[in-house]
């Protein structure tokens, strides 16, 4: 299901930031938030199957690839991307949306929906727990040893350096080496991501989005019941996080479809999109 329109790159106003965006189709808005280390790209898949139905906008969140990379930890707050997120709903015309998130996009997605949930339409988020489950996990031992990185991004410079070594060669580890099917990017997919991560300073506000999560007691917030259809979709064979982080979410659900994907990892949009894209389109459905 492709539309005709080509995808259109744009630029939006939003809490004090300029944030880039990729476009494509009409119709209600169905916004999408990448994780770390992607950017816009991570849903290229998504952006080509529903244009024919909804307006698909991709952001870059604030710090990745073209948009507006702003100095020092307190710009990455959970509450700062939120007010982002909340104000490019309105930038691009809109009162509402479905509002699409996976890994550090879902975390933002879910942090919306329990601000503003009259911003939101539907609610699909991918490879993240909710934020009290992500925080509950982390006091066990297997999610902190899956979880090390976090501990290894607050360190000064290191992690930029790291990162970049070897011609970003930890970026295309977490990509093509975390996931089950190798063939889920090519060269030139993992290029794209190696580029946006190369402008001036979008490592180091990559990273910050950790370093200020460690700083911030946001993640510990009383959370209330949402009320909006969501639908969480999860690669079983997630490195990163594991699938018992998703147990116990319709503690903060009202109205929740979990669905499982087996041999998948955390990149699942991207590795599995087919299956994703029919999905989506079925939980839609049965909610419009």
């Amino acid at each position: 299901m492709t539309a005709a329109v080509s995808p259109q790159h744009g630029f939006l106003d939003t809490n004090g930031v300029r944030l880039h965006y990729v476009s494509r189709g009409q119709g209600p808005l169905m916004l999408f938030l990448h994780g770390f280390p992607e950017c816009w790209y991570s849903w290229r898949h998504q952006l080509d199957y529903f244009a024919d139905r909804y307006t698909c906008v991709a952001l870059d969140l604030r710090g990745y690839n073209d948009s507006d990379k702003p100095a020092g930890l307190e710009a990455y707050r959970l509450s700062v991307l939120v007010d982002d997120v909340r104000g490019a709903i309105g930038a691009l015309g809109y009162e509402r949306a479905i509002l699409v998130g996976h890994d550090w996009g879902g975390a933002i997605a879910w942090a919306l929906a329990d601000a503003h949930p009259e911003r939101l339409n539907a609610l699909i988020v991918m490879n993240i727990p909710h934020p009290a489950k992500f925080v509950e996990g982390l006091r066990t031992p297997q999610q902190l040893l899956r979880s090390w990185y976090i501990a290894a991004f607050q360190l000064p410079l290191l992690p930029e350096l790291l990162l970049q070594a070897g011609d970003y060669w930890a970026i295309e580890q977490a990509l093509r080496g975390m996931a089950v099917d190798s063939a889920t990017f090519s060269d030139a997919d993992l290029q794209i991501y190696k580029t946006a991560a190369a402008k001036p300073g979008a490592l180091t506000a990559m990273v910050n989005y950790y370093r200020a999560f460690a700083l911030s007691g946001e993640w510990q917030q009383s959370w209330r019941v949402l009320d909006m259809p969501t639908l969480m979709i999860w690669g079983e064979d997630d490195a990163a996080l594991g699938k018992e982080l998703s147990f116990g979410t319709e503690a903060y659900v009202r109205d929740l479809q979990l669905r499982y994907i087996p041999h998948c990892s955390h990149w699942v949009q991207q590795e599995r999109p087919h299956q994703v894209n029919a999905l989506i389109s079925e939980f839609l459905a049965a909610k419009s």
